[in-house]
């Protein structure tokens, strides 16, 4: 059956959706770009169609991403089908994003999504939900290697929506040497990395030890979600009508992260990702968390003289026995409700791309969602691991994507200063409230 074209409202939150996307996720490492040579050669069986059939797919490209992409590419282009991936950046597949799911009829076939979205999306009949075609294809791929938390989390009202490929998740990267010359260990709270920070400031060694990714248009609402996850907060509280803003958590998650401000760069409101890369890169800061689908850029000499000086761990916690600094995003790929192509004929292409052949040649570019894999070539791979089990677990709701959205200029507004903390939270407050009754 066809669905109805979305309303003006329906349009509106999508786009509030994808923009969320963008601010929450831009630290998962969009931008780089890979070529063909990463793709692997894999089974990909479907039954051939009678007309030639193009598959056109959406996802950015990046060290992690395209391993799956390019192995689309070339292992399911043969007799009528044809699949194209064209380059493109995050804030491209943003806007693209939007537009192919803005009607009855969309330029792409499979899209690549993640677990911060799917419900919103799910929620509003956008992505067709995988169930059947997994289990009619699941021996064929071996899908039920897939990690099931994972799949959990890339499904909504109990059903999936989108296959896992890989999981991103924030990791911290220090500087071995800086940290063995002053007797310093991994720090496991933000007490203890603040006193990390000064006593590499106090040594000379380092004027601002900490780099973040805080950009304020962006980033810096990750950051928050993470400082208050930590404290045992989602934004709304489990009743699902209760913004959490004015709560003294959200307070205490303001008051930490301005307590690092000291020890990272002035101009930090203003650094996405791979400024964050640059910092470590040039040696101007000693400790970073960041998500783990950059680590691996660190460790190659071409980028940096220090590549054989990183070494990684879990975040820290906020406070003492909490939930860690963390957060935790799958990426997978879906099918679009306005498709025109063969359903099971698409869903193989995706199975196909993160088959286990596919995933292992992903690593360590990118940390693979099939469990039982040798990630023993990744340098980040057990610190990624703990982080994973560490990490605060994702509130997974429709209304995250819609509220970050809301909520981002004014996380930033009182992070430099310009906004009180408690007007801020109160600000905050009214801004989801409002979120959540026209939902």
């Amino acid at each position: 059956m066809r669905l109805k074209s979305p309303t003006r409202r329906s349009a509106r939150l999508l786009a509030v959706g994808l923009l969320a996307t963008s601010l929450a996720l831009t630290a998962c490492g969009a931008g780089s770009r890979t070529g063909a040579a990463t793709a692997t050669k894999v089974a990909c069986d479907f039954t051939n169609p009678a007309q030639p059939t193009t598959v056109n797919v959406l996802a950015y490209n990046s060290s992690a991403v395209d391993p799956y992409s390019n192995t689309m590419v070339s292992s399911c282009t043969h007799d009528n089908v044809t699949v194209k991936h064209d380059p493109i950046d995050f804030a491209g597949q943003v806007q693209k994003t939007t537009a192919t799911l803005g009607g009855d009829s969309g330029t792409y076939d499979i899209i690549e999504t993640y677990s911060f979205v799917v419900p919103d999306y799910a929620s509003r009949n956008k992505l067709v939900a995988l169930d059947d075609l997994f289990a009619k294809h699941q021996a064929t791929y071996k899908l039920d290697a897939i990690d099931k938390s994972l799949r959990d989390a890339m499904s909504y009202n109990g059903k999936l929506y989108g296959l896992p490929m890989q999981t991103q998740v924030l990791t911290m990267v220090y500087r071995k040497d800086l940290f063995a010359k002053n007797n310093l260990t991994p720090p496991t709270t933000f007490a203890e990395l603040r006193d990390d920070a000064k006593k590499l400031q106090d040594s000379g060694d380092m004027k601002y030890p900490i780099a973040l990714p805080w950009s304020a248009s962006a980033d810096i609402s990750t950051a928050y979600k993470a400082t208050l996850n930590s404290l045992g907060k989602n934004f709304v509280a489990d009743d699902g009508k209760t913004p959490n803003f004015t709560t003294p958590e959200s307070t205490k998650a303001f008051e930490e992260m301005k307590s690092l401000l000291p020890y990272m760069d002035p101009q930090v409101t203003t650094f996405d990702q791979p400024k964050v890369q640059q910092q470590l890169y040039n040696g101007s800061a000693a400790i970073g968390i960041m998500f783990s689908g950059r680590m691996n850029d660190l460790v190659q000499q071409k980028n940096t003289k220090l590549y054989d000086q990183f070494a990684f761990a879990a975040p820290p916690s906020v406070e003492k026995g909490g939930k860690q600094y963390g957060a935790l995003s799958v990426d997978g790929w879906s099918i679009p409700f306005n498709t025109k192509v063969d359903q099971d004929l698409l869903f193989q292409v995706i199975a196909a791309s993160v088959s286990e052949d596919a995933s292992k040649a992903s690593i360590p570019a990118a940390f693979p969602a099939r469990t039982g894999l040798d990630q023993s070539a990744s340098p980040y791979a057990a610190a990624a691991e703990a982080a994973i089990k560490g990490a605060p677990p994702a509130e997974a709701k429709p209304w995250v994507p819609p509220i970050t959205s809301a909520t981002t200029d004014i996380i930033g507004s009182v992070i430099l200063g310009k906004t009180s903390v408690a007007d801020g939270t109160q600000q905050m407050q009214a801004a989801a409230e409002k979120v959540l009754a026209g939902s």
